[in-house]
């Protein structure tokens, strides 16, 4: 921790309501509040500023839709625009800590000239030659046909965000900023807070500067292996997980677990509630449950499979575990190409998967000790991981303009 003789500052966390965006928040609060700093969350759906952040939406029966998605988030961002300057305004505000999928802490920080600095809870989308937006699968290409390809893809995904561009271009012409159609219009300029580690993401040599890669904010919490779980130790133990929202695919958990059999493993499959008793039950697994503690789960398993969500990847990654990615949304995507350009595992299209195909897959990372070695460097390299702490440290040393960092995040 970096040593500041000042005072401590107002500072105003704008993140959306997704629970894994809001444990990451939560993290940076409790440590900029155990150095005296006050936070408080602009909250869009109370018109507010809390001590608390905002709570999660009530579960659905079924999974948004991308337009749904997008609605939402156009929605959200309007609220903010409209209610939050007055009511960051009033709390003289030092700073705002903005999550880069809301848009809104940019605007608002640009409209009343505070500074303000983004955090990458997912991949970091900052705009950087070659790199391919956080939703696409594609390897970093800098080269000039890999750069149009990615221009190209960017008027792609500012058609389909048309609804979420006209919400931001309608607040910057109210308040004389110019363009702002894009999320990476709203970014801090000067610095973002990523979660991914150091060496996971691709190289980025022109917005290297203010991208710090931290890896996870939040501490690993203390968890105990099921007891009604028992391993063989003889025989490979493999984790199956979906996530939360992608734990209704019944036929993909069944095609993976026949898979895992195949590939001789012993398989554990979580479904996170989305499948009924009953629909469990046709799974050909050795264990199915709704929730694990996956952490340590994670500690006793040879092989991850998983859908690719970052907060999953990071855990392999910590504990040295490799993965089999197949990503269904989101970042997925972006995840799971890192995951195999890093070298702690493979990808595969789920929809293209057959039984075959996932079995010799797992085969593979079972039997190559290459993929392993991996992510067991992650893994020794995890306990110097900056995280929240550094996090602050480098809040700290942007809002008062001075000390010494860690050599670690100088890098």
């Amino acid at each position: 921790m970096v040593a500041h003789d000042k005072p401590g500052s107002s500072i105003v966390m704008v993140c959306p309501p997704y629970p894994s965006h809001v444990q990451a928040f939560e993290a940076l609060a409790q440590e900029l509040r155990a150095r005296g700093h006050q936070v408080r969350y602009l909250c869009a759906d109370r018109a507010r500023c809390l001590t608390s952040p905002p709570e999660p939406p009530p579960a659905r029966l079924r999974p948004a839709t991308l337009r749904e998605d997008i609605a939402q988030g156009a929605a959200r961002t309007d609220r903010l625009c409209r209610h939050g300057p007055a009511l960051i305004a009033g709390l003289r505000a030092d700073l705002i800590l903005g999550d880069q999928t809301e848009p809104a802490a940019g605007l608002i920080a640009q409209h009343l000239g505070l500074p303000m600095i983004s955090v990458a809870c997912a991949l970091p989308f900052d705009p950087e030659p070659g790199i391919p937006l956080p939703f696409l699968g594609w390897r970093c290409d800098p080269s000039p046909k890999g750069v149009e390809r990615l221009a190209s893809a960017r008027r792609i995904a500012g058609w389909v965000m048309a609804a979420h561009g006209r919400v931001l271009q309608h607040h910057a012409d109210a308040w004389g900023l110019g363009r702002r159609r894009d999320f990476a219009d709203c970014l801090s300029p000067v610095l973002t807070l990523a979660q991914v580690p150091p060496g996971f993401d691709y190289p980025r040599p022109v917005s290297g500067a203010r991208v710090h890669p931290l890896g996870p904010f939040r501490a690993a919490p203390a968890e105990t292996f099921p007891g009604d779980i028992r391993p063989d130790p003889d025989r490979p133990f493999v984790f199956v997980s979906l996530g939360t929202l992608q734990g209704h695919r019944l036929a993909l958990l069944m095609r993976l677990a026949r898979a895992c059999r195949r590939a001789g493993a012993q398989v554990l499959v979580t479904h996170g509630q989305g499948l009924s008793a009953a629909q469990a039950a046709r799974i050909p697994a050795d264990w199915v449950r709704a929730f694990v503690p996956q952490r340590a789960v994670l500690a006793r398993a040879d092989l991850c499979v998983t859908h690719a969500g970052l907060n999953t990847a990071l855990e392999c990654l910590e504990q040295g575990v490799p993965m089999l990615a197949l990503p269904l949304a989101n970042d997925q995507p972006g995840v799971a190409a890192r995951i195999a350009a890093c070298g702690a595992g493979l990808r595969l299209s789920p929809s293209l998967s057959t039984e075959r195909r996932l079995a010799l897959a797992i085969q593979r990372l079972l039997d190559e000790d290459s993929f392993r070695a991996q992510a067991r460097r992650f893994a020794r390299q995890a306990p110097a991981w900056p995280g929240a702490a550094g996090a602050v440290d480098l809040i700290e040393t942007h809002l008062f303009g001075q000390a010494r960092l860690p050599a670690i995040l100088r890098a």
